[in-house]
């Protein structure tokens, strides 16, 4: 994986807690990052919500023969693979979600299963002396607060924010040069919530993969024509039955329109 170009914003206090990154595709997001009071608080509900888990499993001991090997066999899984299969399948453990946190790489990627194995194995160097001293020293030294499973897996934990209103950027409205069926609106709609996040040329190449004739609407933009028939669409307008002027000639709608539009839909923040 390439390096993203990294960027770092003051948060306008006295810690600096945002940092900015700008991915390879070109979309530049902001992350909040978590501090050791949250993380520890998200700890202690990780921690009551295995001491529940070990609770109900102590039955398992009164099996003959095999009962303690099972019950170690599920007390190890818990400890080590619980935060690992949580953090893979919904990016933190069930305390960091109730306490708004999210584990990503340092350039806001989603933690991949190497990365989320090796900072929770150095978890057991993090606990040293007790309860997690090093771990603390190091986030405290740390001006993005990761303790050494962080810094030896390359990853971050942040606040996850959350999710804005959705608007379009404002263009006067412009009826699209083809019939658009459901799937096709759907997408361009996605394109122009996301456009202000794109850069300029990732823009421009999107909207010329759609495969719009501009020479039929008002704008030569495709980006720019995109943008009108997403507030056209957006103010209630209706995408497949255009009118007469846009539909002089029946066509098809673009092949790459709902593809490139889709895209950039995929292209955001973990």
């Amino acid at each position: 994986m390439t390096e993203p170009e990294v960027e770092d914003q003051a948060a306008g206090g006295a810690i600096d807690t945002l940092r900015r990154r700008e991915t390879p595709e070109g979309v530049e997001i902001t992350l909040r990052l978590a501090g050791p009071v949250p993380r520890a608080l998200a700890f202690g509900i990780d921690l009551a919500i295995r001491g529940g888990v070990y609770l109900a499993l102590t039955p398992l001991a009164g099996l003959a023969g095999i009962g303690t090997g099972l019950l170690l066999l599920a007390l190890f899984l818990l400890e080590w693979l619980y935060p690992v299969f949580f953090e893979l399948h919904r990016g933190a453990t069930p305390g960091k979600r109730a306490m708004g946190l999210l584990v990503v790489h340092a350039d806001g990627t989603p933690v991949a299963p190497s990365a989320s194995l090796l900072r929770n194995l150095l978890r057991g160097v993090d606990f040293l002396p007790v309860l997690y001293g090093v771990g603390l020293v190091a986030c405290l030294v740390d001006r993005d607060f990761r303790r050494l499973g962080d810094l030896a897996a390359g990853t971050l934990v942040i606040h996850r924010e959350p999710p804005l209103p959705a608007t379009l950027p404002a263009h006067p409205p412009l009826p699209p040069p083809v019939p658009l069926d459901l799937a096709t609106q759907q997408a361009v709609l996605a394109f122009a919530e996301r456009s202000p996040r794109l850069s300029p040329a990732r823009r421009a190449e999107l909207a010329a993969l759609a495969g719009f004739d501009t020479r039929a609407t008002a704008d030569a933009d495709p980006a720019a024509t995109l943008l009108g028939v997403a507030n056209w669409i957006s103010r209630g307008k209706s995408a497949v039955d255009t009118p007469p002027a846009a539909a002089t000639a029946p066509q098809a709608a673009p092949a790459g329109a709902s593809t490139a539009a889709s895209t950039a839909a995929g292209e955001r923040a973990p």
